[in-house]
């Protein structure tokens, strides 16, 4: 029987998500971008180029652009708003460019034993994590079958990330503080047991062509993640721009061999004709994702299953 996470997770009600929209802050030197024309932007939604960006959201200034929604959505859990002290003010940069030198440097795998209770679980890893607050929501619902992973660039975010996993009593999710691009074959390749599921949701754009270089999915990343993925493991993908999604699509698409779309293995989860996910299948939605919903974003998913 295939390897299904996704099938396993309980959803939140619709009602427990949907609220009012408070009012939405566009950049005041752009005029107002009306959803009816968003196609003509290619598929760019507006806060793409608005003063308040959903990667604040993973910064805790997340709410200037749309009040209490990802305070709603992560509720039951109950975060501390004071942490530790020695992280200071997070206020992190929106962009960083991952082929700074000193990005460059591979992390160490961890103490497998020492991070997570049962190190032979069943393992999913998120690349650029950001908050953590999707693998906390997950792992409090999984605590015995399943061990998550957060990789991410910012490890400000990672600090707070790990405090605020202790503080939830949380024994089967870690947070490393790296670049995937450069450490996950070193990192994930040491892990004791199976890695079934692999996310990459919505990741820095890096617009201007001369940067798409900086974008994570890239060749020798998709390798390690198909090379160390188990026999039915997935690969949940997903960005609210176009260009991006497309750009990861091409990607997973070029290993036919080892990977294939979900449609052709799962009917009951549902596409559109373009093989785009029409739903979250993960029960809870990323800090960007909430926002770029908000604003009337598309949200372009595709999941991978190895064969």
């Amino acid at each position: 029987m295939a390897y299904s996470l996704y099938s396993s997770i309980p959803k939140k009600p619709l009602s427990s998500i949907l609220i009012p929209s408070p009012k939405i802050i566009f950049n005041k030197h752009l005029p107002f971008v009306t959803p009816s024309i968003f196609p003509y932007l290619g598929s760019y939604c507006t806060w793409s180029v608005s003063r308040v960006s959903p990667c604040v959201a993973e910064t805790d200034e997340h709410h200037h652009a749309s009040p209490g929604l990802v305070a709603k959505e992560y509720s039951d859990l109950n975060l501390p708003e004071k942490f530790s002290e020695d992280v200071g003010n997070l206020r992190i940069r929106q962009h960083v460019n991952p082929l700074r030198r000193v990005l460059m440097i591979p992390a160490e795998a961890p103490n497998w034993k020492e991070v997570f209770e049962d190190a032979t679980l069943p393992l999913m890893v998120d690349i650029g994590s950001g908050s953590g607050r999707f693998l906390m929501w997950l792992a409090k619902r999984n605590t015995s079958s399943m061990n998550y992973l957060g990789l991410e660039i910012r490890p400000k975010l990672v600090t707070r990330a790990e405090y605020w996993v202790n503080e939830l009593g949380l024994k089967n999710v870690h947070f490393i503080s790296t670049n995937a691009m450069v450490s996950f074959q070193r990192v994930i390749s040491t892990y004791p047991g199976p890695l079934m599921l692999v996310s990459i949701l919505c990741p820095d754009p890096h617009f201007k062509k001369k940067h798409h270089k900086r974008r994570v999915v890239q060749k020798p990343l998709v390798d390690a993640i198909v090379n160390n993925l188990a026999h039915g493991g997935q690969v949940f993908i997903q960005s609210d721009v176009l260009d991006v999604a497309l750009d990861m699509r091409n990607y997973f698409n070029a290993v036919p061999d080892k990977l294939v779309h979900i449609d052709s293995v799962d009917p009951s989860l549902p596409c559109d004709s373009d093989g785009w996910v029409l739903n979250n299948p993960m029960g809870i939605r990323t800090e960007r994702e909430i926002h770029a919903e908000f604003e009337g974003c598309k949200i372009y998913r595709r999941v991978y299953q190895k064969v």
